[in-house]
């Protein structure tokens, strides 16, 4: 079956100082992002949704910029299952934009990711007050 990667943009109210650490670190990705993230090495985290565990490895992003996870499955080569979130900021509005790569997720439509990460988002702009 072949990979789909969906890309969806949401606009958050905002900085990236603040958004940063929940798209970062363990502790802020577990209080929107999933169910538990635990650290496993320096560039290791085990993301754990419905009690099913799915490694991944962090890969170098930019801070207050950019994260990439690259989730491990069993029967693929590694960069193949890659989430990125990225924030940017419009010079003009001055608006923060969080744009969401999603080649990790094995949904049977676009619109099932949209669904998802629609419901993701609400839940970090409701933490940052957005």
């Amino acid at each position: 079956m072949s990979q789909t990667t969906y890309t969806f943009e949401y606009e958050i109210k905002a900085s990236p100082k603040v958004l940063y650490p929940y798209l970062s670190s363990p502790s802020g990705l577990q209080q929107w992002f999933a169910d538990k993230v635990i650290v496993r090495g320096t560039q290791e985290l085990q993301f754990i949704w419905d009690n099913e565990n799915h490694p991944a490895s962090v890969l170098p992003g930019k801070p207050n910029k950019s994260v990439k996870f690259d989730f491990k499955k069993e029967d693929s080569e590694p960069g193949k299952h890659i989430i990125e979130m990225s924030l940017d900021v419009s010079e003009v509005s001055n608006t923060t934009y969080l744009t969401i790569i999603d080649g990790a997720s094995s949904f049977k439509s676009e619109d099932d990711a949209q669904e998802l990460w629609d419901y993701l988002i609400d839940k970090l702009k409701e933490i940052v007050g957005s």
